[in-house]
């Protein structure tokens, strides 16, 4: 029925909810004005039924959003940050929580209960929802979707596209790799140069692009009206050619590296240990932490095969401590646990398999005993720039296989790393790198359904531990609610791959 599945699904006999001519969104609590607003022009973009926002109580029909002290849904009774309940009834629908999150996630679960339009003469009273009590809300606090913008650039547009398809799965974070050998996409004021030629090409010489400041505010903030928290990527020591090409100061040679449109990896660095690459990271990390209210800043640190070993530790150890300065929790990929100097409380974010391979595990386990947790990225199942099938024109294949539908949905985060479970787990991310993806329409269908899996992941209860994950998680069931999200995308004009394991409704036209 939904995506994410709810924590507690209870149907009830009667007749059912109708939608019809007269609705309204009543609104009431703190908070509350902004959501129901929000649930307005989704149903608008859904199903073409414009429904004006009062604050009055509601009427027959009407849907209600209520915010208050005790309305969010958690096991024990306690309000939830981001839980939610639903109760639809022949009367009206009622989405009650305690903060405006947990209501907005409601209105989600409402969107996918609705159909997705009326029928093809416009009949208003054609849109039904059968009585059902939900109670909700999420395992994990950190349910996120990385974009690389870096290897090829989308606009302020289509990264609003993006957020808009993903916050309909209750996604909570959006991950910007905002620079890498290929482009460097925020601009830096006491750096200018870092766009102007940074972020001049991309993957396969493609346009370039960068983000004004303002422009990346109004990102962040149009994400946050939709309770989505950006997560800037400033991918160093390695992955910095752009930056490298735009400074010659940053190279020891004097001398700025050519523009770089490929696709390897591991063959760049910033100079360590030096007072000219201090300034440059203090000067990048201050600003881009200035333009988001958000608690993490990421530095990457991943792939960093031209750094020394011991130049590599002393580097991540350093800007770690210069994004804590500047007010900000430090994130890294998992390779940065090499170094064990971090600030307390640093994230860690795995990208190996699903069963770990070399040290990476080990790794991993040094954010937590730093007193950090970790956000879980498997590659063979999160990273969704992989091919969903062999031969496929877009995609990478380095993992070694396909990543299909049930490669995304059938594993568990706390099952991963040995040692490590719920309690050190902040979350999960699907990750999707560009290199071969150029458009916003190959974005959203290398993401969906794909994403669909891993924030259910994110967001479901987690399997009984005596239970394998393959039991517990039911393709044939999730494929059945993921048909039902192809409606919504269809009317709202989002891509999707019409994977097998899915019965995809027809298509229209």
């Amino acid at each position: 029925m939904v995506v994410p599945r709810p924590v507690l699904t209870q149907p009830s006999p009667g007749s059912p909810f109708v939608l019809g001519p007269t609705a309204r969104i009543s609104v009431a609590g703190p908070g509350a004005d902004a959501v129901g607003r929000l649930l307005s022009e989704a149903l608008a973009d859904d199903c073409s039924r414009d429904l004006p926002v009062v604050a009055e109580p509601p009427a027959f029909g009407d849907i209600a959003v209520v915010i208050a002290h005790g309305e969010g849904a958690h096991d024990d009774g306690s309000d939830s940050a981001e839980g939610y309940t639903l109760e639809v009834a022949a009367e009206g629908v009622r989405i009650g929580a305690a903060t405006p999150a947990g209501a907005f996630w409601g209105v989600q679960t409402l969107r996918q209960l609705l159909p997705a339009a009326g029928d093809g003469d416009g009949d208003r009273d054609g849109l039904t929802v059968e009585q059902v009590r939900i109670h909700d809300h999420p395992r994990y606090a950190y349910r996120g979707a990385m974009l690389d913008v870096a290897r090829h650039f989308f606009t302020p547009a289509e990264v609003k596209r993006f957020i808009d398809a993903i916050v309909l799965l209750k996604v909570n974070h959006l991950h910007l790799h905002l620079t890498d050998d290929q482009g460097w996409r925020i601009h830096i004021e006491s750096w200018p140069e870092l766009t102007r030629i940074g972020g001049s090409t991309g993957s396969d010489g493609s346009r370039g692009g960068f983000y004004t400041q303002d422009e990346f505010r109004n990102i962040v903030a149009y994400a946050a009206e939709r309770n989505v928290t950006v997560v800037p990527e400033l991918d160093m020591p390695g992955h910095t050619n752009a930056a490298l090409a735009s400074y010659p100061v940053l190279n020891p040679d004097g001398v700025a590296r050519p523009l770089y449109t490929g696709s390897d990896v591991g063959f760049s660095t910033l100079r360590t240990g030096d007072a000219v690459t201090r300034r440059f990271v203090r000067d990048v990390v201050r600003e881009v932490a200035a333009l988001t209210p958000g608690p993490l800043l990421h530095l990457g640190g991943d792939e960093c095969l031209s750094t020394a070993p011991d130049d590599f530790v002393a580097f991540v150890e350093e800007a770690a401590h210069v994004v804590a300065e500047n007010g900000k929790t430090p994130v890294g990929w998992h390779e940065m646990g090499k170094a064990h100097g971090l600030p307390a409380g640093t994230v860690g974010q795995y990208w190996d398999f699903t069963t770990p391979r070399d040290r990476s595990a080990e790794y991993a386990v040094t954010f937590v005993r730093g007193g950090g947790s970790l956000i879980l990225s498997p590659s063979d199942a999160a990273y969704l720039d992989i091919v969903y099938a062999e031969g496929d024109p877009i995609g990478q294949d380095w993992t070694g296989k396909p990543t299909t539908l049930r490669d995304a949905f059938v594993w568990d985060p706390a099952r991963v790393i040995p040692g490590v479970g719920d309690a050190h787990i902040l979350g999960v991310e699907a990750a999707l790198w560009t290199e071969t993806v150029g458009t916003i329409e190959e974005v959203e269908e290398m993401v969906l359904p794909r994403l669909a899996a891993v924030a259910e992941v994110g967001w479901s209860p987690a399997p009984a531990d005596t239970e394998p994950v393959e039991a517990a998680r039911d393709l044939d069931e999730f494929g059945a609610r993921v048909a039902r999200l192809a409606e919504h995308w269809d009317a709202t004009g989002t891509r999707y791959r019409r994977v097998p394991d899915v019965p995809w409704p027809e298509p229209v036209g």
